[in-house]
């Protein structure tokens, strides 16, 4: 994989250019959406999750993705507790621009999977909205896509809402086996992305993978958001090491490189409060501009 790290700054350094932004209102409307009671969660396998489908590919059809064999829906089937259970990947496509677009792509990718209805601390069941996780990833994934369809990217970019996170990346591991282009250049994964008082957004992956570390170096210095590098750390505490610990784990195992973007953990983490009034407006809106940056900044400084 080559660069061409001039274009870095011809993108992003050229004084009083202004960047371009993300639709607030619609970011907004999606990710309270899906973290709404209607949709009961969103486990794998339930109402809920089929309904939060329904939604997705309502928004994929707005945005203009193309599918794949004229779909957006792969479903997949894996073992739970003795259950088989059905998931069902989505995803669609921008084409790109450069002469490889047919053969290879970048994914952008979030769960949209939560925890369902189940248990809270008081014995009660109660639903699991999880607005931060990951409703919040999805939200900016739709955001992205609709930047892309009306700013055409270089290289072919691949939307991927993926199920099935929450019971071991299985929605994301069975996208990897059987990818849609011959080549997956890399992966750009969003999982809880809304939630953070200090306006700290991680990224993972850099030092896995140091040839994106002068990209990203570029992108955080004009961030509106702290954009730290960290939590990649293979030979670290396994708690801190965050390189499996969503979608991103299933590529990094295919030796697919990859980004991952999110917040530390936080007192809503997987509780029945993580709901969308608890994110934060403002930092959400501002992560998914800076995440925005990075893809940009990638897609035109990969050589072919």
């Amino acid at each position: 994989m080559k660069w061409i790290l001039f274009a870095v700054g011809i993108l992003f350094l050229v004084p009083g250019k202004a960047q371009e932004k993300v639709d607030s209102i619609r970011l907004m409307k999606d990710i309270s959406t899906l973290s709404s009671d209607a949709y009961q969660g969103r486990r794998v396998g339930t109402a809920g999750s089929r309904m939060a489908q329904f939604y997705i590919i309502k928004r994929f059809q707005e945005i203009g993705l193309s599918g794949y064999h004229s779909t957006y829906e792969y479903p997949f089937y894996f073992d739970l507790g003795g259950k088989n259970i059905m998931g069902t990947n989505l995803y669609g496509y921008i084409p790109g621009t450069s002469a490889t677009a047919d053969e290879e792509a970048y994914v952008i990718s979030a769960h949209y999977d939560h925890l369902g209805i189940a248990k809270d601390k008081n014995g009660q069941d109660s639903i699991y909205n999880g607005a931060d996780d990951n409703a919040s990833g999805v939200g900016g994934l739709l955001a992205i896509a609709k930047y892309f369809k009306t700013h055409p990217p270089k290289h072919t970019m691949i939307f991927l809402a993926a199920d099935a996170e929450e019971e071991g990346l299985k929605g994301a591991q069975e996208f990897v086996k059987r990818p849609p282009v011959k080549r997956i250049l890399m992966d750009f994964n969003m999982d809880m992305i809304a939630h953070n008082d200090k306006n700290e957004l991680y990224v993972c992956g850099v030092k896995v993978q140091p040839f994106l570390k002068q990209v990203v170096d570029a992108a955080a210095k004009k961030a509106t958001v702290n954009l730290i590098q960290g939590h990649d750390d293979p030979d670290g505490p396994a708690a801190d090491n965050w390189i499996k610990q969503s979608d991103q784990g299933a590529f990094y195992e295919q030796k697919i490189p990859f980004l991952y973007f999110g917040v530390e953990d936080h007192p809503d983490y997987h509780q029945v409060s993580d709901e969308y009034g608890r994110i934060n407006n403002s930092f959400y809106y501002r992560s998914v501009n800076t995440i925005l940056e990075v893809i940009k900044l990638i897609d035109v400084s990969q050589k072919d």
